[in-house]
């Protein structure tokens, strides 16, 4: 799908040639103190458009601080008139969507747990109809890129033109370094999909910790990303909601002072020529990829015809377990991270197990149509 983003991207939007757009401030707001306090210092960095702060906070359980409600507009509207930067906030439901524009709010974002459900998404986008405001979708909380590409047709068909994504990870039952994985395949292929679309990376949210905001910022400008949404609290320690991600507003500065920005590219001929030259020892990689692993899959299809023959499951844990640790010991040897061994492999596993599978049903689904054309 081609967007109408109008004749404004949030790359246009940036103001500070060759660095991202940056959306900070507090997770939540707390009180107006804390708002103008912290504000005023963001405002002071010189390189932040839109003050962020949580109104209405979708909490995992209740009686956890589910934000200040619509007075918290009012601080925001403040912020706006005194510091002169952009204000933004979350919006969950349709009703949201109607306080924050009778405030003035100027960037409105939908939320890991709302762009999950498309009926929701849908209200929002309803509301939004004819309206001329910044709107931001975040990936939903579950790995599934036509759920966030779903929610990003919604509120385009709505007409709006200022449009971007936000990645902000994935949650995962799996233990992992940061609080939510970031599955940097997904927004990729996000911008494979809508190549004009504006994306901003959340480190905040894939962190889950202040010590690893730099490292994944600097992935998100190496991945050429729009911009950063960066959690910053006046006292973190203090904070109401998500203390651990949050910066202060010097801790903030430091942090982008560090980042390096690169080009997306290059007009050097020379250049040109070497990754040219790489890239097509990349692409001869690849194609042995595919013949090794269609000739695995080939052994396992005879795998999977003396198991039918012999009357054995398909799933033998006590061989994939052996597998899994094997290859990661091999792989952690070669400099592969257990990461992309774990991701490849449980994918050939399931690919293993989808072509054992035909095998056993092969003859199964005519002999069923067969029996009920019979009855």
């Amino acid at each position: 799908m081609v967007l109408n983003l109008g004749n404004s991207t949030i790359a246009e939007w940036r103001g500070y040639k060759g660095k991202p757009f940056l959306i900070s401030g507090p997770c939540s707001a707390e009180s107006e103190e804390q708002m103008m306090e912290t504000a005023l210092q963001i405002a002071s960095i010189g390189q932040v458009s839109v003050f962020r702060a949580g109104i209405w906070k979708p909490r995992t359980r209740p009686n956890s601080f589910e934000g200040v409600g619509s007075e918290g507009l009012k601080w925001l509207r403040r912020v706006k008139q005194e510091t002169g930067m952009l204000v933004g906030t979350e919006v969950a439901n349709e009703k949201h969507v109607y306080e924050a524009l009778k405030y003035g709010i100027d960037l409105l974002w939908i939320g890991a747990r709302t762009s999950v459900n498309p009926f929701t998404v849908q209200e929002i986008s309803d509301a939004l109809n004819g309206v001329d405001v910044m709107v931001l979708i975040k990936n939903p909380i579950n790995p599934d890129i036509d759920l966030w590409t779903g929610a990003i047709e919604r509120v385009a068909k709505a007409g709006i033109t200022r449009i971007g994504a936000i990645h902000r990870g994935f949650s995962s039952y799996e233990k992992t370094l940061y609080r939510n994985q970031p599955n940097w395949q997904l927004p990729i292929e996000l911008r494979r999909r809508f190549h004009d679309l504006p994306l901003i990376c959340d480190p905040s949210h894939i962190a889950g910790s202040r010590k690893y905001l730099h490292e994944i910022s600097q992935k998100a400008m190496d991945l050429n990303f729009d911009g950063l949404m960066i959690e910053s609290h006046i006292n973190p320690a203090q904070a109401l909601s998500d203390s651990a991600q949050q910066l202060t507003p010097n801790d903030l500065r430091e942090l982008l002072s560090r980042l390096i920005y690169r080009s997306p590219g290059t007009s050097d001929p020379k250049l040109l020529d070497v990754l040219g030259e790489l890239r097509q020892q990349i692409d001869i990689y690849d194609d042995h990829l595919l013949d090794i692993l269609e000739q695995r899959m080939k052994i396992a299809e005879t795998i999977g015809k003396y198991k039918k023959e012999n009357n054995i499951t398909i799933l033998q844990s006590a061989r994939w377990d052996e597998i899994i640790n094997k290859v990661v010991v091999r792989g952690s040897d070669k400099g592969l991270s257990p990461e992309l061994i774990d991701v490849i492999f449980k994918a050939i596993h399931q690919e293993s197990i989808n072509h054992q599978m035909k095998v056993m049903n092969n003859g199964l689904q005519d002999k069923d149509n067969k029996s009920l054309s019979e009855k």
